[in-house]
This record gives structure tokens, C-alpha cells and sequence, in this order.
């Protein structure tokens, strides 16, 4: 299907209870490093992902004819060549999937990405957080969607998102532009 003849995603309100949620104490395995319980963290850009495809396996059938489901691996990359920034704004980055560890380290490693991406394979935190999700192929997947953490806190949602491969850029321009807010910076920008 021609990029432009996609469904793109509506704001359906399925993630609306999450602005001012605080984390629940849930390890996840990353492609890099220790297991990440993103409660501890100061801050931090949390992306959540549908699934990045492999190129030895065929996408879930009818995954096109979904809204916003297409763009994970142009998005996942975008990320990755803007990670410095982030880092800069001491806002580290982390992708967020309901794939298999094994499954994201061989995509981790495929496209060099510069950042830990953990793995909900048990969807622990998906059901914590009643994050929202949709089914195909048999397989339950995250909607697009992508957090600001401060302290332990959701305090910035992003959704919907209907260019993943732009997305990455707004999350940043948010950022650079928000970022004196943040508690404890007292530096005027």
C-alpha cells in the first residue's frame, strides 16, 4: 500500500489516564545493559512500538490496513541518530516493545540503534499501565504512542502519532523548548 493510502491514528482517548501516572516497579529486559525498571529513572523520552518488522518474516496479515501500526523501524532510527541530543538535554531514550528480548537485540543489532530498547514480552506493564494495544496475526501489540518520564511520573504523552518517522523530531523540539521547566533546572533558557 502507497505510503499515502495509510490509515493514519485518531486521538480515541485510550491514553489519556496516563498524563501524571507514576510507574509501577517493573524490571524489563534491554537489548543493552541490565534489566530497566523505568520507575527509577530521573528522566527519560520512553517510545512504545507496535513491533519493528524482520526482513526473513512477513508482517501480520491486514498490518497495513491498521492505523499507525506501519513506521516502528523508521522511527526506532530517527531515535537513534538524535540519541545525542537527547542525551544533551539529559533525557536518555528507551523503545519500548511487546517482541521477544531475542527479537529485539537481533533488530537492536540489525539497525545499530544507540539506545537500550526493552522488552513487555509478558505485558506486565502494558496491563499496569492499561496501555493501549490491538491485536493481529494472534499477537497483542502496543499502539504508538510515547511518554516523558520526570521522577517516576508520566509527565508529557505523545499520542497518536501519525508520522513515526517525524515524531522523533517533535518529542526533541518539545523538549529543547520545555526543558528549563523541568524540576530542579533553575537556569533561565
Amino acid at each position: 500500500m502507497p505510503k499515502s493510502d495509510r490509515p493514519y491514528p485518531v486521538d480515541d482517548g485510550r491514553a489519556d489516564h496516563l498524563i501524571d501516572r507514576t510507574l509501577p516497579p517493573i524490571a524489563l529486559p534491554a537489548t543493552r545493559g541490565p534489566d530497566v525498571t523505568l520507575a527509577d529513572l530521573q528522566r527519560a523520552v520512553v517510545f512504545f512500538y507496535p513491533m519493528t518488522g524482520r526482513p526473513d518474516r512477513p508482517l501480520p496479515e491486514g498490518w497495513d490496513d491498521i492505523p499507525g501500526a506501519r513506521g516502528c523501524t523508521p522511527e526506532a532510527c530517527r531515535f537513534s541518530d538524535m540519541v545525542r541530543a537527547f542525551v544533551a538535554l539529559e533525557t536518555p531514550v528507551y523503545g519500548v516493545s511487546t517482541q521477544s528480548p531475542d527479537y529485539q537485540r537481533e533488530m537492536a543489532d540489525r539497525l545499530h540503534l544507540t539506545y537500550p530498547v526493552l522488552s513487555d514480552h509478558g505485558l506486565a506493564l502494558t496491563r499496569a499501565l492499561a496501555l493501549p494495544t490491538f491485536d493481529a496475526g494472534g499477537e497483542t501489540f502496543l499502539t504508538r504512542l510515547t511518554v516523558i518520564l520526570e521522577r517516576g511520573r508520566i509527565a508529557r504523552v505523545f499520542y497518536p502519532i501519525p508520522f513515526p518517522d517525524r515524531h522523533p523530531d517533535d518529542v526533541l523540539a518539545w523538549l529543547t523548548e520545555e526543558n528549563w521547566r523541568w524540576p530542579g533546572n533553575t537556569r533561565p533558557r
